[in-house]
């Protein structure tokens, strides 16, 4: 069970960073979409990407991501079974395509995509993701977010409110989480990677700093009872994310010592600053030693 865990983070953070092309069909036979019930109708969807989640109700569907665009008939599928439908209201948390793969099919069948500006703005331009010297072209209109917002918007649906807030220069300079109020529930995007070290987009306006500063302000308005979907991994909670924020700060404030010093990213890297953290936190997509030149790469 682990090992196959092991396997799908490794192919979701592959895909987000552009090494696998959604249109890949061959990649994605096997992959089926899973679901797990996190509140009343309010699920957990997982399949090959970004963790989702959609809202079931008196007003319609609501998806938070939806994956790639070769899942999206799954998706629908996986929604169908739960009593939705099309969804009214797409979120995307972020630019990424593993997050916004679908955006198309799903805008094509009415579904209005809800992202911050500047998902609208990357999208619609050429991208180059540094990390994994990959190029990104931009999307088709029909994929690209029709309502954007600044610093957040709010959603009245299902029964619940949807407070939907920006968090800037943190896994990208696109990022949102949403926070489900009734159900005390949050759907943090990639602002969180449960149980490993996190992609942080550095290229794409990213920074360690700001995952922090993102983790905090999510941590302010989570309590002990709320669950939280992380953009990838397991289902969570507030001490799992408390303890995620803790691990970046350690490792910002040794590697921001090391810049001060003068020491290169080379030197970084040979230093093995996370040594002690690897075995816990090291067991994603996300090696050591890549996650240190990431990292690096975000405060310099």
């Amino acid at each position: 069970m682990i090992k196959r865990f092991l396997q799908a983070t490794s192919l979701c953070l592959l895909t987000q960073a552009g090494m696998v092309m959604a249109d890949n069909h061959e990649r994605f036979k096997d992959v089926k979409i899973a679901s797990a019930q996190v509140s009343e109708g309010l699920y957990m969807l997982t399949g090959a990407g970004g963790n989702m989640a959609v809202s079931i109700g008196k007003n319609g569907t609501y998806l938070v991501d939806d994956q790639f665009a070769p899942l999206s008939e799954r998706i629908l599928t996986a929604i169908k079974d739960l009593g939705g439908d099309v969804p009214k209201f797409l979120l995307n948390t972020h630019w990424h395509g593993d997050h916004t793969g679908g955006n198309e099919n799903f805008g094509k069948q009415g579904s209005i995509i809800v992202a911050h500006d500047n998902v609208r703005e990357r999208m619609s331009s050429n991208q180059f993701i540094k990390a994994f010297n990959r190029k990104v072209e931009p999307a088709p209109e029909a994929a690209l977010p029709v309502i954007t917002f600044g610093e957040g918007v709010n959603f009245h649906w299902n029964g619940d409110v949807l407070r939907v807030r920006h968090q800037p220069n943190a896994h990208t300079d696109t990022d949102s989480f949403v926070q489900f109020k009734a159900a005390n529930v949050i759907h943090t995007g990639d602002l969180y990677f449960a149980g490993m070290y996190p992609f942080i987009d550095a290229s794409s306006g990213g920074s360690i700093t700001g995952v922090i500063a993102a983790a905090d302000q999510i941590l302010e308005v989570a309590d002990v009872n709320t669950k939280i979907i992380p953009g990838h991994g397991k289902l969570s909670n507030k001490a799992e994310l408390a303890e995620y924020r803790d691990m970046l700060k350690l490792v910002e404030s040794r590697i921001s010592k090391m810049i001060a010093e003068g020491k290169t990213r080379l030197q970084i890297v040979e230093a093995k600053p996370t040594a002690d953290l690897d075995e816990k936190w090291g067991g994603g997509f996300m090696k050591p030693d890549k996650w240190v030149s990431i990292v690096y790469d975000g405060l310099n």
